[in-house]
């Protein structure tokens, strides 16, 4: 028998964006804990706004920074931009920081997200690179 200690207890979760199925039951798969906030807040970054009918104020316009000149002050635009999204549309996480890196070079942005869901202590750290391809 289980013990509640050897069971991870789901606090949240979202169904896989492509809507694939569990391998021989036919149900909808799912992403639970820190996987499905993962996705969300990647999804909250790469969304512009005015993107999401009916909700025009959703997302970030991190994308069109990437066009602009990569100088501190525009990495830390984008930083702002990037905790105030989270902090407004995921309220199942609270925010740890952000960190935003550029690489001149190869036109890209690294952006490094940290974050505890709601009611653990155990830190969650993920990255989005961003590219530019224009």
């Amino acid at each position: 028998m289980a013990t509640a200690a050897s069971i991870k207890e789901i606090i949240s979760s979202d169904f896989h964006k492509d809507l694939s199925l569990v391998p021989g039951k036919g149900d909808i798969a799912r992403k639970s804990n820190e996987e499905a906030v993962k996705e969300s807040i990647k999804n909250l970054v790469l969304t512009g706004r005015g993107e999401r009918p009916f909700q025009p104020d959703l997302g970030c316009d991190v994308r069109e920074l990437l066009f602009e000149n990569a100088t501190p002050q525009t990495l830390e635009l984008m930083k702002t931009t990037i905790e105030n999204v989270i902090k407004t549309y995921e309220p199942r996480c609270n925010l740890i920081g952000v960190d935003v890196t550029g690489a001149v070079d190869s036109n890209t942005i690294s952006i490094t997200i940290v974050f505890t869901l709601i009611n653990t202590l155990e830190p969650v750290s993920f990255n989005i690179i961003l590219d530019r391809i224009r």
